[in-house]
């Protein structure tokens, strides 16, 4: 089948390199990627005045950002996807390439061809330049050659960012946020081929927007396009809360140096607001799985780098992340009422980006004797979420809670996706609508305002407790004839991979969704972090 057709078939949401393919005479040169050695030779080895390595290199090399080629979870879902819908596959290798494979993608779709995953699978045992640029994930020379055209429109979305193909031999240019002079520019050309222009619009959250806010197309049983979900859309929630005029994306993801330092270790100058590349997120989980099965999955991180890159994201999950507080709203003969207060710290809906995460309260309630009297949200050791209906059945999911009187009532703070019947699903490309969205939202989100695509769904619209900012429950315990005074603890718990979104891989016949199973089921017990906390006595 014809590429293009197949393209039109598949209905790809990704705009970017696919619409802008040419006829072979009128194709402009190739756009120019190097791997990362071209430029760590120089941007490493950099350490602040007063002795702290914030080295450009071991920073990224430690990232989801450098890992999302070789992400175990991603192989294993497009596979699934693939499965779910083979009629579409070269179109659906492409379109989930165009972040993940960019580069490789990017030369591909310039030479008429589709972006392939597998074929550059697995990693660090093809040695071919695509397949060697396929397994760098987001790259050096990916992220800093992307124009900005279009930046902030949907055009731009899904990976419809525009790389700059320039003429021979005129050098591609390396877009960064300082003016660089003649001289130092000379060196760099000569010793990486690039030359070095100040470009304002990478430190913008548009730029981080061209794959953080993706579409989805849902497929029918003959590929057939049936309509598209926001995947994940956090520059959206960003730009529909209090944070668009305070804060971008790179102010906690990139955290700057807080002292002048150069950017280059030869012949580097003092630079302000030095931006680390540690692009801090949520995915302590898969960090950690990268990690422990390093060799099998091919990393080419240090092991000390991704131990960095875990230590960093669970400091900024629990410092930056959310606020929890505890108070004791009645004491009766036969009842403890207490409300739990969650703020969201975060410019986005927590948890936001891939839909397979979620947040929960834990709360347990003890009595004199140190007694459990009540407990609702507990997690297994499978990485089940005691009395959720979701991780017990996969066609139920657990509903938003204004009250919770019950120990197999939990609050899920989630999205659930919907297919065309409106039964509950995993599969993206079996989405075209969500059944629930209760995440939590940030400063300054009006959600009787909000665009379609971030919008409020289900029960959690009609709580006013449920605002910019937070959320507000109740909990209505039965004393059950036990004695105080009661200790009182809750916890809000975020897991990157939630049970369902794991299991349900588990019937998939195939090397990556066996592995990725496998991995999880071996480190489930670990797959989920207390964000926040708080604890009170009720006499």
């Amino acid at each position: 089948m014809p590429f293009r057709t197949l393209l039109v078939l598949a209905g790809v949401f990704s705009v970017g390199w696919t619409a802008r393919l040419q006829p072979s005479a009128a194709r402009p040169p190739l756009p120019t990627f190097r791997t990362s050695d071209a430029c760590v030779a120089c941007h490493n080895g950099l350490v602040t005045p007063s002795g702290e390595d914030v080295s450009i290199g071991s920073d990224w090399r430690g990232s989801m950002m450098a890992n999302s080629s070789t992400d175990p979870y991603w192989q294993a879902s497009v596979r699934r996807e693939v499965a779910d819908h083979p009629q579409a596959a070269g179109a659906i290798e492409d379109t989930c390439a165009s972040c993940h494979m960019p580069m490789a993608r990017a030369l591909a779709n310039a030479s008429d061809r589709t972006g392939d995953v597998f074929a550059h699978l697995p990693a660090g045992r093809r040695t071919r330049h695509e397949d060697r640029l396929a397994q760098e994930g987001v790259s050096c020379t990916m992220c800093h050659q992307i124009t900005d055209r279009n930046l902030g429109k949907a055009e731009s979305f899904s990976g419809g960012f525009v790389v700059a193909s320039v003429p021979r031999p005129q050098p591609p240019a390396i877009l960064g946020p300082y003016h660089v002079d003649a001289g130092r520019s000379a060196v760099m050309e000569s010793a990486s081929d690039y030359r070095a222009s100040e470009a304002p619009h990478v430190r913008t959250s548009e730029l981080c927007a061209t794959c953080h806010t993706l579409y989805t197309q849902a497929l029918g049983p003959q590929g057939q396009p049936i309509g598209k979900l926001p995947e994940q859309t956090p520059f959206l929630e960003w730009r529909h809360s209090a944070f668009r005029d305070q804060q971008g994306c790179q102010s906690c993801h990139m955290p700057a140096v807080h002292e002048q330092m150069p950017i280059a270790s030869v012949l580097g100058i003092p630079r302000d607001g030095f931006a680390r590349h540690v692009f801090r997120g949520g995915n302590f989980f898969m960090l950690g799985m990268l990690n422990r099965y390093r060799r099998d999955i091919g990393v080419a991180a240090r092991p000390q780098d991704l131990d960095a890159a875990i230590r960093q994201t669970v400091q900024q999950l629990q410092s930056d992340t959310a606020k929890i507080s505890l108070t004791v709203a009645g004491v009766t003969r036969d009842r403890l009422d207490l409300d739990v207060a969650v703020e969201n710290l975060t410019g986005h809906k927590l948890p936001t980006g891939f839909p397979s995460r979620r947040s929960w309260l834990h709360l347990t309630v003890h009595d004199r004797n140190n007694r459990v009297v009540f407990e609702s949200g507990a997690l297994t050791n499978e990485g089940r979420i005691e009395g959720n209906d979701n991780d017990a059945d996969p066609r139920r999911y657990e509903p938003h809670f204004t009250e919770i009187r019950q120990g197999g009532e939990v609050e899920i703070y989630e999205s659930i996706i919907g297919d065309r019947n409106g039964d509950v699903t995993t599969g993206l490309l079996n989405g075209t609508r969500y059944l629930k969205d209760n995440r939590l939202l940030p400063r300054g989100f009006d959600k009787t305002t909000a665009e379609p695509d971030i919008a409020v769904i289900g029960a959690a619209g009609g709580d006013g407790d449920f605002a910019a900012g937070g959320d507000r429950v109740r909990y209505s315990v039965d004393r059950g004839g036990a004695d105080g005074p009661f200790d009182v603890d809750v916890e809000l718990r975020y897991q990157p991979i939630g049970f369902r979104w794991a299991r349900n891989l588990g019937v998939y016949d195939a090397t990556e969704t066996r592995r990725f199973v496998g991995y999880f089921d071996s480190m489930s017990s670990t797959s989920s972090l207390v964000l926040a906390r708080a604890r009170t006595t009720a006499r």
